[in-house]
């Protein structure tokens, strides 16, 4: 993606954090021609070789799956927080603009065995349970219920490249702590944004 160099985001570290606490992404390759995209979680994890990958499923009743083979490469979409910035809240004319967190990741498929998709299964759930109050385990559900499990396909992307860029007004730092002040009076995602940008202050 286009990122001008002083939105650019090199912070390995930091590009990781973002990935687990945002793995809510967008699959995209391409079917005749046409890009094709599913929102569906993908986790950060390692391989057998400790190289980065990411690891999804998806329906096998979706057009996707059939195009998902080994070594395709594929791009997945993950954003952050972001919001309107309204110039009104600069100390001098200027057009409005847009803030936010965005990463892509390209990478290439290797569909799981049976086995490999569920040992996924059981960590994606795992992962998400802690919050439950009373969580549920892939351990105790019935043959039947785990059944469902027959109508995806698991699969993991060797990470070959990513791309992050954080666009928090870095060009406006005079402006900052009104941009932050206007932010948070508005809802959760406008504070996302200002707590974003405050994290940066210098």
């Amino acid at each position: 993606m286009f990122i001008p160099e002083h939105y650019k985001n090199n912070d390995i570290k930091e590009i990781h954090d973002f990935l687990k606490n945002n793995s809510f992404g967008i699959l995209i390759n391409t079917i005749e021609g046409k890009p094709w995209g599913t929102h569906i979680p993908l986790e950060l994890s390692k391989n057998s070789d400790d190289k980065d990958i990411l690891v999804g499923h998806i329906a096998k009743a979706n057009l996707q799956s059939k195009n998902l083979v080994d070594g395709d490469e594929v791009l997945c979409i993950f954003n952050g927080p972001h919001s309107y910035i309204s110039s009104s809240w600069y100390q001098q004319e200027e057009v409005p603009t847009w803030n936010y967190i965005a990463v892509h990741v390209y990478g290439t498929v290797k569909i799981q065995t049976a086995e490999e998709l569920l040992t996924s299964l059981h960590a994606l759930v795992n992962k998400y349970e802690q919050k439950s109050e009373q969580p549920i385990s892939l351990d105790n559900m019935s043959k039947k219920t785990m059944g469902q499990v027959n109508g995806i396909i698991g699969f993991e992307i060797l990470v070959n490249d990513i791309q992050a860029v954080n666009k928090l007004s870095q060009g406006r730092s005079h402006d900052h702590p009104k941009i932050i002040s206007e932010l948070e009076k508005q809802g959760a995602p406008e504070k996302a944004v200002a707590d974003e940008m405050k994290k940066r202050m210098t």
